[in-house]
């Protein structure tokens, strides 16, 4: 963990209620680790994973959900935040050559540097993107650069009509491990029918680097912390 002063590069909206923020001045993020910004206004830091990661340039995708994530829409160009990055433990890069990416809504946000990564890895990677509506299928463009892209929509709009476990069960035959970020109940789904994989999990954070237990959860080995331990879990200790 480290704590930097990074310049906004660009804030701008990528949807309705989706903007992307890209800030310069960080020194190292490895994929599925997250930051904590400080919005000026705010006593409290926010966690945001990290969508990408280049030459000290980070990537942030957010969605409006409140008054933070609003303010955050109004932040210009060349502003200075108060940022902690480094934290977490990220997704493991090794022992797949045979990748699923699973991202459901925002969750496809840390996927994207992580389909970087294992791409230039040349690892032979799938991507599953999920959502209720095509609209929530974002940066499908980008990802198809990393590899073979499929679609999940809730109606129907955009590939699969069906949510990502039932998309995802002919993937799996051709994949051997699977990494997913999305909404809790996506994520139980996927571990209980498969637990061969490694789920990014969201909480309420209140210090984000460990020190007051307040996101903690169940696991096999006890209670850990998903801003220490995490935010990536081994499908397979998780107690749900």
């Amino acid at each position: 963990m480290k704590k930097e002063i990074l310049k906004v590069q660009s804030n701008e909206r990528l949807t309705d209620t989706i903007y992307e923020m890209k800030l310069s001045g960080c020194s190292s993020m490895l994929p599925g680790q997250f930051v904590e910004l400080l919005i000026p206004g705010f006593s409290l830091r926010r966690p945001f994973s990290v969508a990408e990661y280049s030459k000290g340039i980070i990537t942030i995708i957010y969605k409006v959900t409140g008054r933070g994530t609003e303010e955050m829409t109004a932040i210009k160009k060349n502003a200075k935040i108060d940022t902690l990055t480094g934290l977490g433990r990220g997704f493991s890069l090794s022992g797949s050559e045979h990748p699923l990416l699973i991202g459901g809504g925002i969750g496809i946000a840390p996927l994207i540097y992580l389909a970087r990564v294992l791409y230039e890895r040349e690892k032979s990677v799938k991507i599953l993107l999920c959502g209720r509506c095509k609209n929530d299928l974002i940066k499908r463009e980008e990802l198809k650069k990393y590899g073979e892209v499929f679609y999940a929509t809730d109606d129907g709009s955009c590939g699969f009509k069906g949510n990502a476990l039932e998309a995802a069960q002919s993937l799996f035959k051709q994949t051997d491990h699977y990494y997913a970020c999305g909404p809790m109940p996506m994520l139980k789904a996927l571990a209980k029918n498969n637990n061969k994989g490694e789920l990014s999990l969201e909480a309420h954070m209140g210090c984000g680097f460990g020190a007051c237990m307040g996101c903690s959860i169940e696991t096999t080995e006890g209670p850990k912390r998903v801003c220490k331990e995490g935010p990536v879990f081994l499908a397979s200790e998780l107690l749900f």
